[in-house]
């Protein structure tokens, strides 16, 4: 999920650059830009956790973040900012890593129950 979240990133940042010169567009890709790269900081963050529940609070929070960035690039390409293929690419990494943080948070989450 490391390099998942990091490559994610990459791809954002990319994107960010390429509709900044491309298209002019300053506002809704910034708004990605901040959200797509969180993800992979609270993924790293998570990483050095203070204690299980600290994780899944880190992890919870990445997963928020893909949530909002899948948002910003669903409104993107229903305002022609992004073409549909351009959106099918980076949303099918978009929901994989969605599903990826999903999971871990329920992981964490039942072994913290079953913990106890």
């Amino acid at each position: 999920m490391k390099e998942k979240s990091f490559r994610f990133a990459v791809r954002i940042v990319n994107l960010y650059k390429h509709l900044c010169e491309e298209k002019r567009e300053f506002v809704l890709s910034k708004q990605a830009l901040r959200s797509g790269t969180s993800v992979g900081a609270m993924v790293r963050e998570a990483e050095h956790s203070e204690s299980k529940a600290d994780f899944i609070h880190k992890m919870a929070i990445a997963q928020k973040e893909i949530n909002e960035t899948i948002y910003w690039l669903e409104l993107m390409c229903e305002t022609a900012y992004l073409s549909v293929k351009e959106f099918e690419s980076i949303n099918s990494d978009a929901a994989e890593l969605m599903k990826m943080l999903t999971s871990s948070v329920k992981t964490a989450k039942s072994s913290l129950t079953t913990n106890h």
